[in-house]
C-alpha cells in the first residue's frame, strides 16, 4: 500500500495592522473613498461588530469597531493612535490629495526628504498615515 504525503505550502510571514475604530461602517467608507480600498473580507458578527479586511493595491489591513474587545481603546477615546501607518504607493501626491478630499487633515504636506517623497495626514478617526514612495536611486 502506497502512502501519499500531503504537505502544506509555507505561509509567508507578515505584519498586518488591525485598526479598532468605533464607527467601523464609516471607517470602511472613508478608506474606500480616501485610498481606493476594496473589501477583501467582511464579517458582521452576532455582537454587532463589523470586521473587514481592506486592500489598497494589495496592501491589506483589518478594521473593526472593537465591540468584542475593548471599545474604550479606540483612537477616538485615546486622543489618537499609538501607531503610524506608512502607505507606500506609486503616486503619493494623488493619494494624499484624494485622502484630504475624503476628510483627512494634513499634518505635513508631501515633500522629498531622507530619500522618500512623503506627506503625513490624520484620518477622521485620529489615526496618522504617511503616504509615501522611495525616491529613485
Amino acid at each position: 500500500m502506497n502512502t501519499i504525503e500531503v504537505t502544506t505550502p509555507p505561509v509567508p510571514s507578515s505584519i498586518v495592522p488591525w485598526l479598532s475604530i468605533r464607527d467601523s461602517v464609516k471607517a470602511v467608507d472613508f478608506y474606500k473613498s480616501a485610498f481606493g480600498a476594496i473589501e477583501v473580507y467582511r464579517l458582521e458578527a452576532p455582537d454587532g461588530d463589523l470586521i473587514v479586511r481592506l486592500s489598497v493595491d494589495g496592501a491589506e489591513f483589518w478594521l473593526s469597531s472593537g465591540a468584542s474587545d475593548n471599545p474604550s481603546l479606540g483612537p477616538e477615546n485615546l486622543g489618537g493612535g499609538s501607531v503610524r501607518m506608512i502607505l507606500t504607493v506609486s503616486d503619493p501626491d494623488a493619494f494624499f490629495a484624494k485622502a484630504l478630499q475624503a476628510g483627512a487633515s494634513q499634518i505635513f504636506p508631501v515633500s522629498e526628504e531622507h530619500g522618500w517623497r512623503t506627506g503625513r495626514l490624520v484620518d477622521p478617526f485620529g489615526l496618522h498615515w504617511e503616504i509615501a514612495r522611495p525616491l529613485a536611486a
